[in-house]
């Protein structure tokens, strides 16, 4: 890592670039086959190229991201005149990331909590994603709440394998985010929420810690404090309260981001509750960001449709909610944003897999 230390500081303080952030495309075959088939296009790879390609080549949407999270199989591909989309983002400032997690399995004698796979060949993965142009990769640990969970074996297995993945990552120049997701399903309210987001952050901090990660050279992907999806909403002044609280509780100030998962929020919520978080006025050691999903993606697949025809509207779209999402990480978000179709609905997955 010593080589690469110089390198992962540089890039990982790039990506917490205030008015940037994070475009997550790396859903796997399976779940953006569903995203496909919610607009009746085929989950075939030409398809799927080409609504990456619709996003990567968006004019004016690269100003406001810094990474775009990849999955493998997009890493390698190119837009149709034949331009790898990894040169693509990196003339638009957008650093290429990588998924490397192997998805979850379920661990032993627990009530249905998992563990994630992925640290097999894991060094190997990670010099091949760097040699292809890769520059940070995404690991995702998930965790639940419910009546007797998150149980401290999850919490525990969780917290390390995130910090030997990260631990490989920066051995071979990749940024590591470190994303514990504590999913939102549930009845539970938002006091519960921050109780356990308190208690997983600090452990996955205390593992990295051990592992010896330079926490310069890392980003923090996590859930928002907010109440259980089968609970009362609550405003974003309140979310905004509780999320840095337990951030400022938990997360050391030498991590230069913190880029929240949108977990299934309306692409509107997740653009205000994160605005809410930039505006509060308090200590924020780090940069509050986005690395969204389905909450930048939502409107665009919905005008695109599969269809060359709407290949414009669905960009005009899309950079809405870049404009949108990059306003809120200076807290200067109105509101105003053009509401696309979908733009209002809830994304929530019960036990989303990604």
């Amino acid at each position: 890592m010593k080589n690469h230390a110089d390198e992962l500081a540089k890039n990982a303080a790039y990506i917490g670039t205030p008015g940037k952030g994070i475009l997550a495309a790396d859903e796997s075959t399976g779940t953006i086959g569903k995203r496909l088939s919610s607009i009746n296009v085929e989950n075939v790879e030409e398809n799927r190229r080409a609504l990456r390609e619709l996003l990567f080549t968006t004019p004016g949407a690269l100003q406001y991201i810094s990474g775009v999270i990849l999955f493998e199989e997009t890493l390698y591909q190119k837009t149709s005149p034949g331009k790898p989309f990894v040169q693509l983002l990196n003339e638009g400032g957008a650093l290429p990331g990588i998924k490397v997690d192997q998805g979850t399995v379920e661990l032993n004698g627990t009530n249905g909590e998992t563990f994630t796979q992925g640290l097999d060949g894991l060094t190997q993965r990670c010099q091949k994603y760097y040699e292809a142009g890769a520059r940070f990769s995404k690991w995702r640990a998930v965790l639940k709440i419910s009546t007797n969970e998150p149980t401290e074996l999850a919490i525990q297995e969780n917290a390390n394998g995130l910090a030997m993945y990260a631990a490989i990552c920066q051995q071979c120049g990749l940024v590591p985010i470190v994303e514990p997701e504590i999913l939102v399903d549930g009845s539970h309210d938002i006091k519960k929420c921050a109780y356990v987001t308190e208690r997983v952050l600090a452990a996955c901090y205390k593992a990295l810690n051990d592992h010896h990660v330079m926490l310069e050279g890392t980003l923090l992907k996590p859930n928002m404090v907010t109440p259980g999806s089968e609970s009362p909403k609550v405003a974003p002044e309140v979310i905004a309260e509780y999320t840095v609280r337990a951030l400022q509780r938990t997360v050391p100030p030498a991590v230069p981001a913190i880029v929240f998962l949108s977990g299934g929020q309306s692409e509107e919520e997740a653009t205000v509750n994160l605005n809410a978080m930039n505006k509060l006025n308090t200590k924020k050691p780090w940069s509050l960001s986005f690395s969204y999903g389905r909450a930048l993606q939502q409107s665009t697949l919905k005008a695109w449709a599969g269809k060359k025809e709407n290949v414009k509207k669905a960009q005009d779209a899309f950079l809405v909610r870049c404009k949108a999402n990059s306003e809120a990480t200076l807290g200067t978000y109105k509101g105003d944003a053009k509401l696309g179709e979908g733009a209002a609905e809830s994304l929530h997955v019960k036990d989303y897999k990604y």
